[in-house]
C-alpha cells in the first residue's frame, strides 16, 4: 500500500492517492505521479523515501510532471567511495559527446558500452586499458583488478544523481525532508486504528478497494479533527530515547 499525503502547514493532512502493488514492486513513482496528474493534484515537491527515487525518476518527475522529487539517494557503497583517498566514479571526467572518460591520472578510457543493469537502469560500462592501469602509481586507490572499470548512468540520469547527492549534503535539504516523517504517522494510524496491516480479501483488486476505504476513513477522521481544531499529536518518544535525551 503506497500512500501519498498532503503536508501543507495551513491545511489538514489528507491522503491524496492510494496505490496498491504486489510485494517487491517498488517502481511505482511514475504510476503515482500520473494518477495525481489525472486528479489535478500534482505537487510542486514530492518527498519520498529512497526506494521511490532512482536517478531516472528524478529526471522523469521533473520533465513530465514538473515535480521536484525530494529524497535521499543511495550512496556509492563501493570501497573506492568509502576510502578517503579512493577514486570513486565521481572522480572521473566524462566526455559524453566523445564517449570517453578520463581517470584522475589523466588516462582516457578504451571502451564505452551501453547496457542495462539488474535494476533495469540504462548504464554505460567504461573500461580503461591494462597498459595504463598496471604501472599507474595511483592504482592502489583506484582498483584491485588488473584494470579499472566504472559503470555510470546515462547522461541525464548521471547528472541528476550527482546533483541530488550534492543537494543532500546541505542542512536545508534535511530540514525540508523532515516533513516526510508525517507519512509514518499515517501508516501507524492506518495500522492501529483501521486494520491496514492485513487484507480481508483475496486478489489485488479487492485489496485495493480495502485500501481506498481505509484512506477515506482516515481522511474523514482528519477533517473532523481539523474542524474541531484538534492539534496534531506529538511524535511518540520511546522510553529509551527519552532516557538518552
Amino acid at each position: 500500500m503506497h500512500l501519498s499525503e498532503s503536508c501543507d502547514e495551513d491545511a489538514p493532512r489528507l491522503i491524496t492517492h492510494v496505490e496498491t502493488s504486489r510485494a517487491g514492486n517498488g517502481d511505482v513513482t511514475p504510476i503515482i505521479h500520473q494518477a495525481l496528474k489525472e486528479k489535478d493534484l500534482v505537487p510542486a515537491e514530492h518527498l519520498t523515501d529512497t526506494n521511490y527515487a532512482e536517478a531516472k525518476q528524478f529526471v522523469q518527475s521533473q520533465q513530465e510532471y514538473g515535480i521536484d522529487l525530494i529524497a535521499p539517494t543511495r550512496a556509492d557503497h563501493k570501497w573506492q567511495a568509502k576510502e578517503q583517498q579512493g577514486f570513486d566514479a565521481s572522480s572521473f571526467q566524462i566526455d559524453w559527446e566523445a564517449h570517453k572518460a578520463t581517470c584522475p591520472a589523466g588516462r582516457e578510457s578504451v571502451s564505452w558500452t551501453p547496457a542495462v543493469d539488474g535494476y533495469d537502469n540504462q548504464v554505460i560500462k567504461i573500461k580503461f586499458s591494462m597498459k595504463d592501469c598496471k604501472p599507474c602509481p595511483m592504482k592502489a586507490h583506484c582498483t584491485k583488478a588488473p584494470r579499472r572499470t566504472i559503470s555510470v548512468r546515462v547522461k541525464e540520469h548521471h547528472q541528476a544523481l550527482q546533483a541530488v547527492r550534492a543537494r543532500q549534503k546541505d542542512a536545508a535539504f534535511w530540514k525540508k525532508y523532515r516533513a516526510r516523517s508525517g507519512i509514518e504517522g499515517t501508516i501507524s494510524q492506518g495500522v492501529r486504528a483501521f486494520g491496514m496491516r492485513r487484507s480481508r480479501y483475496r486478489g489485488i483488486e479487492k485489496t485495493h478497494l480495502q485500501h481506498l476505504s481505509i484512506a477515506t476513513a482516515i481522511n474523514l477522521a482528519r477533517v473532523l479533527a481539523w474542524l474541531e481544531e484538534q492539534p496534531l499529536a506529538k511524535t511518540r518518544t520511546s522510553k529509551f530515547a527519552a532516557l538518552a535525551a
